[in-house]
């Protein structure tokens, strides 16, 4: 199916590897021009070099600490200049620190938030008035899972992201007269660095091996596996194109049926 994206510019954070990689690998092969971001500077080289072999599309990559507000400006005026607009914001952010709320520090709290929310009110800020001026837009925000079921020891993720589900509501509402659609993905178990983490500290706090914790993760998934973060972008790219424009202040789960709750 062509989603319409070939030309469209899809701004895409945190993208060097993971699922924001994915994400980033899929808007490339329908032809969008790719910006990703990333802290260090090696991985953004590896994954640009990576990504335009795969697509021999435009991709542009930059270094950006998205808890840091001057760092996000930088990163957005270097997309601006690069492409002089941005039709699609797809957020995505490094995980939080494990840990129970006994555990972790207030400075951890303070970071986490830098991290899961304001990142994403500085960027949303920054990449809507060339989306008002265009009046098209969409704005893609990967959360979590734990919106609908929290994780233990992950107690950050399970609180501050929430936050991130008022914002789409109220931008929905908000721009969606002015041809903006803004719309989040919570995600469940997918095979990247940060489950194998999570295994690894459900194995020491329980006291098995880790393969028995990886065990215990998808023992609890219907579809008996970890997703692939090429499927998160399969869904960030449909949510992008004019195919879903009715689809605005949706958070869509997407967890191979880890999720028990009916709403």
């Amino acid at each position: 199916m062509d989603l319409g994206l070939r030309g469209k510019v899809a701004l895409i954070t945190a993208s060097s590897k993971g699922i924001g990689f994915g994400v980033a690998r899929v808007f490339a092969e329908e032809g969008a021009r790719v910006i990703i971001s990333s802290r260090n500077r090696e991985n953004v080289e590896k994954a640009v070099s990576t990504l335009r072999e795969l697509s021999g599309g435009e991709i542009l990559g930059f270094t950006a600490d998205l808890r840091s507000r001057e760092e996000v400006e930088n990163l957005v005026r270097r997309a601006l200049d690069a492409f002089g607009e941005i039709d699609i914001l797809v957020y995505n952010t490094g995980p939080p620190k494990l840990g129970t709320f006994m555990e972790l520090s207030l400075e951890d709290w303070e970071d986490a938030v830098r991290t899961l929310l304001l990142s994403a009110v500085w960027l949303t800020k920054l990449v809507v008035p060339n989306m008002i001026e265009k009046r098209w837009g969409r704005l893609i925000y990967i959360t979590s899972s734990t919106l609908k079921q929290v994780i233990p020891n992950i107690v950050l993720s399970n609180t501050i992201r929430l936050g991130i589900a008022g914002l789409v509501k109220s931008l929905a509402i908000e721009l969606g007269p002015r041809g903006i659609t803004a719309n989040g993905i919570m995600q469940g178990h997918i095979k990247t660095e940060r489950v194998i983490k999570i295994a690894e500290d459900l194995s020491k706090r329980n006291n098995i091996s880790l393969d028995e914790a990886f065990k215990n993760i998808t023992r609890d998934i219907p579809a008996g596996r970890l997703g692939l973060p090429e499927e998160i972008g399969y869904l960030a790219a449909f949510l992008a194109s004019d195919k879903a424009s009715y689809i605005n202040g949706s958070m869509v789960l997407i967890d191979g049926g880890y999720v028990k709750a009916i709403l």
